[in-house]
């Protein structure tokens, strides 16, 4: 596989990467991560994304919002000085917002990767044990893949997040989470989720910002 990896922070030409978590990691203790969105969290069965375990995030096309919905959890994260692998991102990450959102840009890993490729590198970095987030832009991908992406999960005790298009609403899917982004309202519904039904309400989000 030829995947090339590179640190978001040599962006701005500056620092080393990041540094490993401890074995006493968050992650390993914890049944829930806040999403960082108070009514978010209120929304969910559970309190927050689960852990451990595979989240889908549903949008309808690429910067609708789905950078909005993960930055608080990859800021406090990183923040702790853990690791967090970016996946096959459709667009170069651009370094000043990441910043101006909290995200310490040393801990945050670059894959560039296509097709199965990314699939293959998601699911490695999540079994990995090092990586206490992933998030990967999926593009297709079928129930089996996923599947493996949720067991990887599950064995690093790692946070994954797949993105992909709205459309993939009406196939059946085995993370535990499953997040639809609209933006017209600008709301976040949820469609699937461990520990109870989701709930019967939207949640408003703010584009701006």
């Amino acid at each position: 596989m030829s995947n090339t990896v590179v640190s978001l922070e040599g962006l701005l030409d500056s620092r080393r990467v990041w540094k490993g978590r401890s074995a006493s990691g968050e992650t390993t203790c914890c049944p829930v991560q806040p999403t960082g969105h108070a009514q978010l969290d209120s929304a969910l069965p559970l309190g927050g994304w689960p852990a451990n375990a595979l989240s889908e995030i549903l949008i309808p096309a690429t910067g609708s919002g789905e950078l909005n919905l993960l930055w608080p959890t990859l800021a406090r994260l990183t923040a702790a000085g853990e690791r967090v692998v970016l996946v096959s991102p459709p667009l170069v990450p651009y370094p000043q917002a990441w910043l101006a959102a909290g995200v310490n840009l040393q801990g945050i890993t670059l894959v560039s990767a296509q097709g199965k490729e990314a699939l293959w590198a998601a699911e490695q970095c999540l079994r990995s044990g090092s990586c206490a987030a992933v998030v990967c832009w999926v593009g297709q991908a079928d129930e089996r893949a996923l599947r493996r992406l949720q067991v990887a999960a599950e064995t690093g005790q790692a946070l994954g997040f797949a993105l992909r298009g709205s459309q993939a609403a009406i196939n059946p899917s085995p993370a535990a989470l499953r997040i639809a982004i609209t933006l017209s309202p600008a709301r976040w519904t949820v469609l699937k989720c461990r520990g109870g039904l989701p709930s019967a309400r939207s949640v408003a989000w703010s584009s701006c910002g």
